[in-house]
């Protein structure tokens, strides 16, 4: 598959496998996720769909995370961030995708990173990699579908913990409780995914995307759903004191003071 790149910060590259590709997030050292990257991710994904050589998908990044979800310091994301309708719009359409995906967390996945990590069939870490649905911690209800997703993966009761408290959990600790599926040595990390995928890609590509069809039957729609219902409460938490409290605490490394307003 011919290596590509994106002025949007995602690149193709050679997997070393002629059934599998190799996306890599290059916006280090954060990889910070926006309508661009999120439009020309589902546009790739999408692409591979219509290929044949394409069996199976791993996504991997540069830097430090792995994806720390929006930049909401950054000007140029503020409209993305306060009104998500349009990154929304198109992180649903990774759900509709039909190759598997794995996905090699090597470093933080937050926020919405978390998301596009849980959007991915398997994912492959690290136990220094962290793991974090912060939302809550920034005053606002979580985002990417993980409403849906992450109950599916860990459990209602584990879910909430980590929705409520925000609190960020290592490889190790992922993989114990079901959000990731494989721990590897840290310099092994992106390698181990290819194995996965590699393995998947030896079957027979028709029985797989089929039997992923049948077992992810109905997740499309429950997470576009919730989904909704999760835009239109950020909407009215953007707007609200906490919210502002909740981003600056994270700029200035401190415990945020919220006010429920």
């Amino acid at each position: 598959m011919t290596p590509t790149d994106t002025p949007h910060g995602l690149a193709q590259r050679d997997s070393g496998h002629p059934h599998v590709a190799l996306l890599v997030l290059q916006r280090p050292p954060y990889n910070h996720v926006d309508v661009p990257l999120m439009r020309t991710l589902a546009d790739t994904l999408e692409r591979l769909d219509d290929d044949p050589d394409c069996r199976a998908v791993v996504l991997a990044a540069e830097g430090r995370a792995f994806c720390a979800g929006a930049d909401f310091h950054s000007a140029a994301d503020a409209d993305s961030t306060r009104d998500p309708g349009e990154l929304y719009t198109h992180a649903m359409r990774l759900f509709d995708t039909r190759k598997p995906v794995v996905a090699a967390v090597h470093g933080a996945a937050v926020g919405a990173g978390l998301g596009l990590a849980v959007a991915a069939d398997f994912r492959v870490t690290r136990a220094e990699a962290r793991f974090s649905a912060n939302f809550n911690r920034l005053g606002f209800h979580p985002g990417f579908g993980l409403s849906a997703t992450l109950p599916r993966l860990v459990g209602e009761q584990a879910a909430a913990l980590l929705f409520y408290t925000g609190r960020r959990i290592g490889g190790d600790e992922a993989v114990r409780i079901g959000l990731a599926d494989v721990l590897a040595p840290a310099e092994q990390v992106r390698q181990q995914a290819l194995d996965l995928a590699a393995e998947i890609a030896e079957s027979a590509p028709a029985a797989v995307q089929s039997t992923r069809a049948t077992v992810r039957r109905g997740l499309a729609d429950a997470v576009r759903a919730l989904n909704r219902h999760e835009r239109e409460l950020q909407r009215g938490h953007f707007a609200m004191d906490d919210f502002r409290e909740g981003v600056a605490a994270m700029a200035d490394r401190r415990t945020p003071r919220f006010s429920g307003r």
